[in-house]
Order: structure tokens, then sequence, then C-alpha cells
């Protein structure tokens, strides 16, 4: 901080905004610049909605200013403040893959012997994971705070902020491979999340991923590592059952079995629930009361969700993408139980780099396998969806790919019969969703 301008040392201060919308009295507006936006152009805004002040990084007429060097460092520092006044537990999430899912199967579970907060949807980066600390209170045991990011540097700001209590890092993938240059240095941004840890805050691990697994023996801290495949580690699953709707499975810890049952279908999930019981074991939970709390999880919105509509079941999981995810995503189509045929619908996967053409294609090759029985696909990257499929034995005269989503839909609104089942995968920015929308509320 720079320097004030007239701020009273006394003042009571509720709450930390940064959208004029939720300014109330009481509060602090901190004016952070994107890309589209200057929060400073609302700065004056905020006081006359009753803002005590506003953070800025250059005065602004017409309010009382609290001038630093970076807001969004400032919000950060605020945040981190704010959570050491609270003996909670923090556990840290992040991960290329599924670490919204794991974080709400984590929350699931520690809530069942704790009071807990958790991050809301997908405010994993340095805007929103403060703000979800910022809703901390006396009520509060423990809090699943969940960290991603686009480039080097940035989960460690946000575990300078949280300062976790556990880590936990799913798997190391491609996503952003575009910025980072090669999975290494993903690995190496994934562990920033230790940055602000305790020296002795447990790190737990996926032993099925080949780079989280080399960490073994080399860092000095202890490591839990879970796996689907693999007994030599602290906790697995066993006799894995899986369907359409769920799955039900054995976890083996120690020299004892637990069995448990998830209301969410896919292999990954169960690779999920294994990191969210380890969770439960170091914060000292009893395994049935952990497994009680996972089998309450549900997944939801644009995440492995289901809609059932006029006979048709559409499993919808447009809101990211990456290799690693379309696996999983194809594994459930391939789950499916229905009665009529399997449409693969796939969207481009983003931020891939030079090699995203060949990630497309290796995805495709994964397409026979799912049993499908058309392969449509839409985005500029996705035609290579088909030559993957194409080169693994799928009839090419059952792929189409389509310019937009409004022909996508209405070539899905002439085909879609009762019983069918079609899978919408893609990358967020693609909106599949609506597709969805046209093919469920406009018929």
């Amino acid at each position: 901080m720079r320097g004030s301008y007239g701020y009273p040392a006394d003042v009571m201060i509720t709450d930390i905004s940064t959208d004029t919308r939720t300014i109330t009295a009481g509060s602090v507006f901190v004016a952070l610049k994107g890309e589209n936006f200057d929060g400073h152009d609302y700065a004056a805004k905020a006081m006359e909605l009753g803002a005590e002040a506003v953070i800025t990084e250059r005065p602004v007429d017409g309010a009382r200013c609290i001038i630093v060097d970076s807001t969004r460092q400032a919000l950060l520092d605020a945040a981190g403040y704010y959570r050491s006044r609270f003996g909670v537990k923090i556990i840290g999430v992040t991960g290329s893959v599924g670490k919204t899912t794991t974080k709400d199967m984590i929350a699931c579970a520690v809530s069942e012997g704790f009071r807990t907060l958790k991050t809301q949807g997908n405010l994993n980066n340095e805007i929103g994971m403060p703000k979800t600390l910022l809703g901390l209170d006396s009520e509060h045991d423990a809090a699943v705070i969940e960290m991603g990011m686009n480039h080097s540097g940035e989960i460690s700001r946000m575990s300078m902020c949280a300062r976790p209590d556990v880590a936990v890092i799913t798997n190391i993938g491609v996503s952003h491979i575009e910025n980072l240059g090669s999975q290494e240095n993903i690995l190496k941004a994934k562990l920033e999340i230790l940055d602000g840890a305790a020296y002795d805050a447990p790190l737990i691990l996926s032993r099925d991923d080949k780079l989280l697994y080399s960490l073994k023996d080399k860092l000095d801290r202890k490591i839990y590592y879970y796996s689907i495949s693999k007994k030599d580690c602290d906790v697995y699953a066993a006799d894995i059952k899986l369907s359409s709707t769920g799955s039900e499975f054995d976890i083996c810890h120690g020299d004892e079995k637990y069995h448990a049952v998830l209301g969410c279908a896919g292999e990954h999930n169960v690779k999920n629930a294994m990191a969210a019981f380890c969770v439960g074991i170091v914060l000292g939970m009893q395994p049935q009361t952990i497994i009680a709390g996972l089998e309450k999880f549900r997944s939801e919105g644009l995440r492995q969700n289901t809609v059932i509509k006029d006979g048709i079941t559409y499993m919808v999981d447009c809101y990211n993408a990456a290799p690693d995810s379309m696996k999983a995503a194809l594994s459930l189509l391939e789950n499916a139980d229905i009665s009529g045929r399997r449409f693969c619908v796939l969207a481009d996967m983003l931020e891939l780099g030079k090699n995203a053409k060949t990630f497309h294609k290796n995805v495709g090759e994964l397409v026979p396998s799912s049993k499908a029985d058309k392969l449509y696909t839409f985005g500029e990257l996705s035609r290579s969806y088909i030559d993957g499929a194409v080169k693994k034995g799928f009839d090419e005269s059952c792929c189409a790919h389509f310019e937009n989503r409004e022909e996508l839909a209405q070539k899905l609104r002439q085909e879609l019969q009762d019983g069918d089942c079609v899978l919408l995968k893609g990358s967020r920015a693609m909106k599949l969703e609506e597709v969805l929308k046209a093919l469920t509320e406009n018929k």
C-alpha cells in the first residue's frame, strides 16, 4: 500500500466487494482490472452506493481511495489476513482434470464431521478464491478451496493466501499446455499449492498418474497416494462395478475394506472418491462417516449431469474438456444403460497448443470403443476426432461435422428417437449447452 486519502482508521468494514451490484453500507470496493473492464471506472459509483472506501491503483475523483500497487494482490492479501483469524482446516485442491468434482466430493465427505465451506462452482482463480475465503465465519470448522490456473505463479499466490493444511493434486494433464509448454511445467505449477502450506501439511496424490507418482520420496513431507488400479498405496478401490447411473466398490485402507456406493457414473469418479476418502482419513474421520458423506454426492450443472427428455437421455459434460476428461466421458457413453442408439457429440478442446490436432485425433481413436453409433463434431479442431475414429475402424458414413450449433441441433432433432442417448462434450467456450437447450426446450 502506497498511501490513503482521508480514510479514518476506526471505521468498521463489513464486506469486501468487487461488484458494485453487491455494495452495501460498510463495504470496501476493490477496483479490479480485466480484459474488458476496469473497476476504477466504477469507484465513484461504489461510493455513491454506500462504500466506505475503494481500493485502487490510482486516485479517482469522487472516491475515498486506498491506493495499492496491485488491486488483485490487495484482494488476496485481505482474504489471507481474514483467513488467519480462523482456526479452520483448509483443504486445497488442484489438478488438470476433475478438481471441481473432487472438491465437491471432499466437501460432502468432510461435512459429515466438520462444518464446511467450499468453493462455489468454478470460482477457483485469483479473484474467486479469495472471495470464497472471505465467506468464512465462526461457524466453520473446515474449508475446501479449489485452485485453478492458466500460468505459473497463480497457484502460488493463492496458496500463500489460503495456507492449506492439506493439499490435493488430482492429476497432471495437458490443459493449458499452450501457456506452460510441457507437462513437467504443469506439474511445477500445480506443486505451487505447497508454497503457502505448513511444512507438515500432507500432500494427497493419485498413484495412477505417472508424474505425480514420480514425486515419491522426493518431497520432504508426508504423501498419501490413492488409486483405482494399484495396491501399493495408502487407499485404493477394488471390485468396482459401474453402471450408467452410478458405481459401487470397496475402499481398501490398511487391512480393512469398506463398501461404498456413488450416485454418479464413471470410473474417474471412483478415483475422485478415493481422493476425498484420503482427505477424511488425514483429518481423523472414521471411514464409515467419510463414506456416508460421499454417498450424498450428486453431479449437477454442466458437469456429467444426466437429463432425460421425451425418452432420450442426454449426458451433459460441457463445462470443460481435455483429453483425460474426454476419455472419461466416452466411458460413460460406453456404460450407458439404454435401449436405443448412442450419439457422440464432441466439440473442440481448447488451450492445447501446437499439438492440438494430435490430441483431438487421439481422442477420436477412442470413439469406437465407446459403442457410439454416430459421431457428430463441432468446432475448427473437431474434424480430427473423425480422423481418429475412422483410423480405428469407425464407419465414416456415421460421422458428420457441423459448422454451427444450429445445424447440429437440427440434425439431432431429426435423428433422435425414444431410447437413444446423446453425449455432449466440449470446452466451455464451445457452448454445447445451447444444443441441449435447443433439443429439450424448443421441440
